[in-house]
């Protein structure tokens, strides 16, 4: 069984789940506001997907405007909670997964203190986005290990001591994805061999970044961290755009590339799209699959 997903907004709705404004002119009136028409945006796009047979989204981390910043003591979660409620209602109704996915400012092993601990003031707003939707262990945090501050070792060391001293309520929901240029799959497997951290294996960073073994190589050890409480194992899709420098997501989904990485396949897994089109290309996407399980049978 494959699944897939898209990230953060939809364009066919002409609405946003992620407006924000400017932290010069916050108020308490402007904060209700803007976070009502992002929840309101954000049942839309579940009505879109549940519509679409779409079972996966990635929800913008900027649904609640400054969340982790000291500006915001208004208590947004009581003013919101049934609002959520709703919303996650809906999406367990309809077996939908629902993923967040922290800017890259969240960092756990910085050699700053102040901004590891800023990053796990972001963290914690991210779980408890999930946790106001009803969401169960399988909705997932994902972050990258962070940087490599010219000693990967080191580096992934202090990714795993200041992992231990997260709350619960993080922990059970973060997992690590390989990214682009510092740390590897087999990087991320090391670290989740001693913290038993998930890995969310990406395709593309995969082909960018590697110790020269081919994506399905590391695909299958990358499944085995997955629980059966933390739901099925999650990978991220994305190609090329060929006009742009090395690493940047293509504009739509090529749908040749697609295949070759469908091909690749074998068992349960929640595949996110991570390209610039958003729900247009993983309409496409599941039309292809639902051809490539035609063709299977």
């Amino acid at each position: 069984m494959i699944r897939i997903g898209y990230v953060g907004n939809n364009l066919t709705l002409g609405c946003t789940s992620s407006s924000t404004f400017r932290l010069a002119s916050y108020s308490d009136v402007r904060l209700i506001q803007t976070v009502a028409s992002n929840l309101e945006c954000l049942q839309k796009i579940q009505d879109f997907n549940a519509e679409n047979k779409i079972e996966l989204f990635r929800i913008s981390s900027d649904l609640i405007p400054f969340a982790s910043h000291e500006v915001l003591s208004f208590l947004w979660q009581e003013h919101f909670r049934s609002d959520f409620a709703k919303i996650g209602q809906f999406a367990e109704e309809n077996n939908m997964r629902l993923t967040m996915h922290p800017d890259q400012f969240v960092i756990l092993n910085s050699q700053n203190n102040a901004l590891t601990q800023k990053s796990i003031l972001e963290l914690n707003y991210h779980a408890e986005v999930l946790d106001l939707l009803g969401t169960d262990s399988s909705s997932k945090i994902q972050i990258h290990i962070g940087g490599g501050y010219g000693d990967k070792k080191a580096s992934m060391n202090r990714f795993m001591e200041n992992y231990k001293q997260l709350p619960e309520k993080i922990k059970r929901r973060l997992i690590i994805e390989n990214d682009d240029r510092i740390f590897t799959a087999k990087d991320c497997l090391s670290v989740s061999s001693k913290t038993g951290i998930p890995i969310v294996l990406d395709y593309f960073h995969q082909a960018l970044n590697n110790d020269g073994e081919e994506f399905i190589e590391v695909l299958n050890q990358a499944a085995k961290t997955w629980k059966p409480s933390d739901g099925f194992p999650m990978l991220d899709y994305s190609s090329q755009n060929i006009n742009k420098r090395r690493g940047s997501h293509a504009e739509t989904l090529d749908s040749e590339d697609f295949k070759i990485f469908l091909e690749k396949l074998t068992g349960n897994f929640d595949v996110t799209i991570e390209i610039k089109d958003k729900e247009i290309s993983a309409l496409k996407a599941n039309l292809i699959l639902k051809r490539f399980k035609k063709a299977a049978c």
